[in-house]
């Protein structure tokens, strides 16, 4: 039985979403007719990392994940994580409004 530490043990939503984005490296991979093997050696890494990759395990680095997305020619898609985030901009937008209107008070 392996043991659960820290680095493996995700909230369910995480896992799944990882879980997913392997899935999609791997359908990637299928429509441009490629070996694991071929990714293996364009990524430098081995068929077992690229299988683990395609599972979408918490274990593998991400240095790796975009070393297998650079061998299927996706590596710019890591420019669109966290690209879109209205969140973090409403907060932004929420601290420039009280700055602004705490630099009228003299």
């Amino acid at each position: 039985m392996s043991k659960q530490t820290m680095s493996t043990h995700l909230p369910r939503a995480i896992a799944k979403k990882l879980q997913i984005t392997g899935e999609q490296i791997k359908a990637a991979r299928l429509r441009r007719n490629l070996t694991m093997e071929q990714i293996a050696d364009r990524a430098q890494c081995s068929v077992l990392t690229v299988s683990k990759v395609e599972k979408g395990l918490p274990t593998v680095a991400m240095g790796t994940y975009l070393r297998v997305l650079y061998a299927l020619q996706l590596a710019d898609d890591i420019e669109l994580l966290a690209k879109n985030d209205p969140l973090g901009r409403d907060l932004q937008d929420i601290a420039l409004r009280k700055r602004a209107s705490g630099s009228r008070r003299q």
